[in-house]
């Protein structure tokens, strides 16, 4: 069976006999004629192929008789809290860096690392024995002064006595009186003394001042410490309760004040990827000044922190409720679209196509939108599978799972 090329070839060839031509002309021109009706061909199934994709894949969906798979969840009425958000840090409600109030020898430490203390127990012992020595003779002097000045006084009553009988002089027992108060005024300075030395052997037994959490120990057995040493022994951090700094923009400021008047406010911390709640406080107050260079101002808010979720140095997304928005028309955030002229919504309608409608956001905190206007209680909207919806699109809706 021929082909196309083939039978032309065949009728060129009957009509030029001549041996000089069949083996040059008819040569040459078969295979341009075969070239150009393939060039054809090809060119016609290139633009073919090319003319399928200009096709939108919901008028596919929509040629076929079945709508564009959408997930949609129906706008509602619900009371929903005003938030003020920010990243914050958590700190210690308390932190003492605890230091050697004397000098000497680091003879016993009584507390392991991350050891849980009350204010009182003991943590470390610096070698007492030079201050036990010292408070020693600071007790002798005394007992020595103090059988001076018992003796100094029974010469002041005899010289008293003669006084009276002009038998001792008036210089003599002025003199005796003057005596007397030294002695009474070197046993107060040997009071002094005792209790310097016994302040300063007390100090040789380290104790906790603050309820909290021991940190690593800085300081080994054995080793010689001193009053002036920056560095301490160990840091003890109080984490029930604990704190967490954040800050919010200045203009938030006036409505703060506002509802702190009436109630405490509810702060709630998170983890870094706001997802996962750690821990719910209370706000104890607000920076005395805003902060010039970033026009932001600083709080502080103080949760009980009972299973110790929050550490110090934490980073947290904190969470400052100071209202509530009461049965206002929401959203899930999902459905809320960035639009050209601003913020959308597809809704679909009764004919199972959907509409762009647009609409007024006053708050979204990643859940749900609040909706001032566009949208009505009811309304069902399309939370996933936008990109591929236009106006008058037919969509094939799934509802959404419900949140817990």
């Amino acid at each position: 069976m021929m082909t196309g090329c083939s039978m032309q070839d065949e009728i060129l060839a009957g009509r030029d006999r001549t041996p000089a031509r069949v083996g040059t002309a008819t040569a040459q021109r078969r295979p341009t004629r075969c070239g150009a009706v393939a060039l054809f061909t090809l060119t016609l199934v290139t633009l073919t192929l090319a003319a399928a994709p200009l096709v939108a894949p919901g008028a596919w969906a929509q040629q076929a008789g079945t709508g564009v798979p959408v997930t949609t969840a129906v706008a509602g009425r619900r009371d929903v809290p005003v938030m003020l958000r920010n990243l914050g840090t958590v700190q210690a409600f308390n932190s003492v860096l605890v230091r050697a109030r004397v000098d000497g020898t680091i003879d016993k430490v009584m507390f392991t690392e991350g050891q849980d203390v009350k204010p009182g127990d003991p943590l470390m012992e610096i070698d007492p024995r030079p201050y036990a020595a010292t408070l020693a003779a600071a007790q002798a002097k005394k007992a020595s002064d103090t059988a001076q000045l018992q003796n100094a006084q029974r010469d002041l009553a005899r010289y008293s006595n003669l006084a009276k009988s002009d038998f001792a002089s008036r210089q003599q027992l002025d003199t005796q009186q003057a005596l007397v108060a030294q002695y009474q005024a070197t046993i107060q300075g040997d009071d002094a003394s005792i209790a310097t030395a016994q302040l300063n052997l007390d100090f040789c037994k380290i104790t906790s001042p603050i309820s909290g959490r021991t940190g690593l120990r800085l300081v080994d057995v054995g080793n010689l410490v001193h009053a002036t040493d920056s560095t301490g022994l160990v840091t003890i951090t109080q984490i029930h309760p604990i704190a967490v700094i954040f800050t919010l923009p200045q203009d938030s400021l006036p409505a703060i004040q506002a509802a702190m008047v009436s109630s405490k406010l509810p702060v709630t911390a998170y983890t870094s990827d706001d997802q996962t709640m750690l821990s719910a406080g209370v706000l104890a107050t607000t920076d005395n000044a805003i902060d010039q260079t970033t026009g932001t101002i600083k709080l502080k808010a103080v949760f009980d922190n009972p299973d110790s979720k929050l550490w110090p140095g934490q980073f947290v997304n904190a969470r400052l409720q100071i209202g509530t928005l009461k049965n206002v028309v929401t959203a899930p955030s999902t459905a809320v679209q960035h639009g050209p002229t601003g913020l959308f919504v597809y809704v679909v309608k009764p004919d199972s196509t959907v509409a762009v409608t647009p609409v007024k956001v006053t708050q979204d905190d990643g859940q749900y939108a609040v909706i001032a206007s566009g949208l009505d209680e009811g309304a069902q909207v399309v939370v996933a599978g936008q990109s591929r919806l236009q106006a008058g699109t037919k969509v094939a809706g799934t509802p959404a799972k419900a949140s817990s």
